[in-house]
């Protein structure tokens, strides 16, 4: 497939220096500590005034819970999911809150410890198991959880709760009550989503997730329709509008979320990259997946345009040097041109940082935290929607008055290559190894409970060294 790569800088409304110097910050310790749910509304304080045609709730979702018994999470996204609800009428403001009865939430209650690993942590094996049982769920794949802990969305008129995987809880906007689980996969061949969909005019919901199987890693835009068939309809006639391959088969982009203007999907495709080998073996190793993704500073970003109407994507690549960007502020099309507004880094280690240990200290050791943070800035990027084979290289096609922002046509080029071709041949190496693996955990499993046969587990250890081994040869 043949592609035009356009060259793109932004407007970099960016008035200091990318780090700081900041001494004496207030500690943050407090908001990253757990904390009880009050289920029933309470009166609160208001300052100021607020207008009495203002009616309704605001809904909002985060961390609550930070450990269970004995053993506490790692990072900050991984804490239980608390929703918060301000009801606002009259001037006056009532406070409920309750926590998010998620498989996660009822299943580490009910043991008191973490028996459902999360982002940034890995529950350990159960001590009530027999060592051989604790030993071979080392190498289990890390199941999905279903702590949807980031935001509310909106589909088919209900409200949901959202993270990143496949799971999301519709809940009672009222009561903050947990209705219903639903799984994005029993709909669509997706093994996630992302919790910032955008939506239509018309309720039309759109929102990206990858899928991981035999061909490969893929992005996929995703399309909910508004209508509903059944009252008791959740995510029925959902659809993938297509499909991306990313730029590194073996090592796809994280992305938080995606823009979208009136007639086009945005996908940002950042050199934040996920090792996928490390998420696989993530229980055998004892290390999250927040682990598995780091910064790559070497590459660019890449962003891709996909038309919502037919589903196509666009063959015009826009470049721009390697940056960090988890939310955008807006997307719009004007005289032939999208305007892209976001907020970015120019390092991707933001995740690193907000583990907890960072985000409870305090004096000195709080400001070397921030300090080390790179600041995030507003950006807009201007892209011409208008590009041909006829379109002038090396020239900025950016037209608009009064903007500072790039855009260079360098060249036509073909995506394949002799190094993706290399990768591709590296995964099913992998995958074969992976297979193997799992297979020798099936006969062990089935040999211990059944002949005690301790042979089995031997071979097993030895078959996961010879696949570690490969890896570290053709990685």
């Amino acid at each position: 497939m043949s592609c035009t790569k356009i060259q793109t800088s932004g407007e970099d409304h960016c008035k200091a220096g990318c780090y700081t110097d900041a001494h004496g910050l207030q500690s943050i310790a407090t908001l990253v500590r757990s904390t009880e749910e009050i289920p029933e509304p309470i009166s609160t304080q208001v300052k100021g005034t607020i207008p009495t045609w203002i009616c309704g709730n605001l809904l909002r979702n985060g961390p609550g819970k930070f450990e269970f018994g004995n053993e506490h999470f790692n990072h900050w996204f991984d804490g239980m999911a608390l929703l918060h609800q301000f009801k606002i009428k009259d001037g006056q403001v009532t406070y409920r809150s309750r926590f998010l009865r998620s498989d996660a939430y009822k299943q580490n209650s009910e043991r008191d410890r973490i028996m459902v690993s999360e982002f940034g942590t890995v529950a350990m094996p159960d001590p009530c198991k027999s060592i051989f049982q604790r030993f071979l769920s080392r190498f289990e794949m890390i199941k999905p959880t279903d702590n949807a802990s980031v935001s509310f969305v909106k589909y088919k008129g209900d409200y949901y709760v959202s993270t990143e995987t496949n799971f999301i809880h519709k809940v009672d906007p009222a009561t903050l009550e947990t209705v219903e689980k639903v799984d994005w996969s029993q709909f669509i061949a997706v093994n996630g989503a992302t919790a910032h969909p955008h939506y239509d005019p018309d309720g039309t919901a759109y929102n990206m997730g990858n899928s991981y199987g035999a061909k490969g890693v893929f992005y996929n835009i995703i399309c909910v329709p508004p209508e509903r068939e059944l009252a008791d309809d959740t995510l029925q006639g959902a659809k993938v509008l297509c499909s991306i391959a990313p730029t590194d088969k073996g090592k796809p982009s994280y992305y938080h979320s995606f823009a979208m203007s009136q007639n086009y999907v945005v996908f940002i495709e950042q050199p934040i990259k996920m090792n996928v080998w490390k998420i696989v073996t993530s229980k055998l190793t004892g290390k999250g997946i927040s682990d598995a993704i780091y910064w790559d500073p070497t590459q660019d970003t890449i962003f891709h345009l996909i038309h919502k109407q037919t589903g196509k994507v666009s063959p015009v690549k826009f470049h721009t040097k390697a940056m960090s960007n988890f939310h955008q502020i807006n997307a719009f099309e004007e005289d032939g041109f999208l305007m892209l507004d976001l907020c970015a880094s120019d390092d991707g280690q933001a995740i690193s940082v907000y583990n907890l240990q960072n985000m409870r200290k305090s004096g000195e050791a709080l400001d070397e935290v921030y300090n080390k943070m790179c600041r995030v800035f507003p950006r807009r990027f201007v892209l011409p929607l208008n590009i041909t084979s006829e379109t002038p290289m090396d020239q900025n096609l950016n037209t608009r008055p009064n903007s500072t922002a790039t855009a260079t046509k360098v060249t036509n080029d073909k995506v394949l290559s002799e190094k993706l071709c290399l990768r591709v041949c590296v995964c099913v190496r992998v995958c074969v190894c992976v297979c193997l693996m799992y297979s020798y955990v099936i006969v062990c499993k089935y040999n211990m409970w059944r002949c005690k046969n301790i042979f089995s587990v031997c071979v097993c250890v030895c078959v996961c060294v010879v696949g570690a081994k490969i890896y570290s040869v053709y990685k």
